[in-house]
């Protein structure tokens, strides 16, 4: 049975036998008792540390940093062994640190025989972490390498790392090529794969690149409750919970939006926040329950000015990891140079299919479902059902980045109408290699079309619907003081970063994604 599907937790260390625990495990353990036993602590304080592996390695100069001559270049330097091979009485092993990995030369005579002979070839192994002072050389196969005068262990890992293998063709395998172990092993995947942190490091530049490009604009950024006592702003099934003190149910968010208008209203005309929200759903390759969205809110724009804002935006990205408006996301190279492709919603669904469903009745929206072969709960409401054609139909086709617009009012219960067709709202979808990366609207000031708009989602609650949002009443209190008009958007930094970094599924970019518990 695979691990992932069990409900039952790991057993913890204390419970596991000696006879339980690998070989590894168990040698590891006694190599920490005779270290102890020596009177060297297997897990000291500190280490002062003046260098990162890869600026050794980038910055050494041959002749300006010739040993022979006196002009060394000195350095300490901590890190985790990734590689021992001892030649008798002396040794070279590898050493990696956050910046990469550089080769390290021990020799008995430098550190001490006893230590070398007692301590370094028998009591430390791959993955240890140690501490390492000495002077940069080249060595004879013309590697850049520290020839170490102290080292001191820094952490006597119990565990060992896993070792990648390789075939004949050159794939690599074990588990460290098994999504479920790296994901749950987070720790362990950074290790061993390097690449993997050089995603996460992508990841905070963008989320640098975002913040710095809207305080720029003059954007405030702010902090909106995450318990909120009434879920909104998206259709989602919230998470609950129960507040003891005041005896009170409360929602993780679902989004920021309605109390960063609540911001408008207060007078504030540009704010936005980069934040955890939280939705109740099931897991995919797009989805985690806990995602982390940015969204922005400003005051007498409306949706086409934010469409123009979102790609000066997004482009500002692609050239700060990239330095070029080409992005690679699977099988194609995506040019996210302005301007983007617009379609209309409707209209591209017609041009996939052939069917105009402006105005569709219920009826003749399931009729088309049933026609094109989409799987759906009969019961669904007309908003839901527009989604899913549009998701089956056209969403596959849209590769190049594309502003969708105005969409059928029922599939938006937060965006204004559209000021010139009727049954339509003024908002957009950007979407990019088939998947949704954004999502705009002129924002709904009026309070009483909001109302009727909250009406009917509790309808659709009352009739089944767990995605559909109740009435808040606070809220449309803050309209009714009066909110100006206003452009929102919303940007999923988890997808933004799936496709900046061409990674197949949303746990790729989420450190430690929720996972279903492990088998004992």
């Amino acid at each position: 049975m695979d691990s992932s599907t069990s409900n039952a937790t790991p057993r913890s260390e204390r419970e596991r036998t000696d006879h339980e625990r690998s070989e590894q495990e168990q040698r590891r353990r006694d190599e920490r008792k005779a270290l102890e036993e020596r009177g060297i602590d297997p897990y000291p304080y500190e280490w002062p540390t003046n260098a990162h592996a890869a600026e050794l390695v980038d910055t050494f100069d041959d002749d300006t940093h010739d040993p022979e001559e006196g002009e060394r270049l000195e350095a300490s330097i901590a890190g985790r062994i990734t590689n021992i091979r001892v030649m008798g009485g002396s040794a070279f092993f590898d050493v990696q640190d956050e910046s990469g990995t550089i080769q390290a030369y021990i020799r008995k005579n430098e550190v001490g025989e006893d230590f070398y002979n007692e301590v370094f070839t028998e009591l430390l192994d791959i993955g240890d972490i140690v501490g390492l002072q000495g002077y940069v050389f080249r060595t004879h196969m013309g590697e850049v390498t520290l020839r170490v005068q102290e080292i001191k262990l820094l952490s006597k890992a119990l565990r060992p790392l896993p070792v990648v293998k390789e075939t004949d063709e050159g794939e690599t395998y074990n588990e460290v090529t098994d999504k479920g172990f790296r994901y749950r092993q987070r720790y362990v995947d950074l290790t061993v794969n390097p690449d993997v942190r050089n995603v996460f490091r992508q990841r905070a530049t963008l989320i640098r690149t975002v913040r710095n490009f809207l305080d720029t604009q003059g954007y405030l950024e702010v902090e909106t409750p995450v318990l909120q006592p009434v879920y909104g702003g998206a259709t989602a099934r919230p998470f609950t919970t129960h507040h003891n003190a005041l005896d009170m149910e409360l929602y993780l968010r679902i989004a920021d939006e309605l109390y960063l208008k609540r911001l408008l209203v207060g007078g504030f005309e540009g704010v936005y926040e980069i934040s955890k929200d939280f939705r109740n759903e099931g897991l995919s390759r797009f989805h985690n329950p806990e995602f982390t969205m940015m969204e922005l809110y400003v005051a007498y724009k409306d949706y086409r000015w934010m469409m123009d804002f979102t790609e000066q935006l997004v482009e500002a990205v692609t050239l700060a990891l990239h330095d070029s408006t080409d992005v690679t996301i699977g099988e194609h190279t995506v040019s996210f140079e302005r301007p983007w492709n617009r379609v209309t919603f409707l209209g591209a669904i017609e041009d996939e299919t052939g069917y105009d469903l402006h105005g569709a009745t219920h009826k003749e929206l399931l009729e088309v479902t049933e026609a094109l072969d989409i799987d759906v709960d009969p019961d669904l409401g007309a908003g839901k059902l527009y989604d899913k054609i549009f998701g089956a139909a056209v969403e596959p086709t849209l590769i190049e980045p594309t502003f969708v617009m105005d969409h059928p009012i029922e599939l938006s219960p937060l965006a204004k109408k559209h000021r010139e067709t009727d049954g339509l709202v003024e908002r957009f979808e950007g979407f990019v290699a088939g998947r949704e990366i954004c999502n705009a609207f002129s924002e709904l000031n009026d309070p009483e079309d909001q109302r009727e708009r909250f009406e009917e989602q509790v309808r659709l609650l009352d009739a089944g619907d767990d995605e559909a949002t109740p009435v808040d009443e606070d809220y449309l209190r803050a309209l009714e003081y009066g909110m100006p008009p206003a452009a929102g958007l919303g940007i999923g930094i988890d997808r933004l970063t799936m496709m900046m970094t061409n990674q197949d599924s949303i746990r790729d970019v989420i450190l430690f994604p929720l996972m279903r518990p492990e088998r004992q």
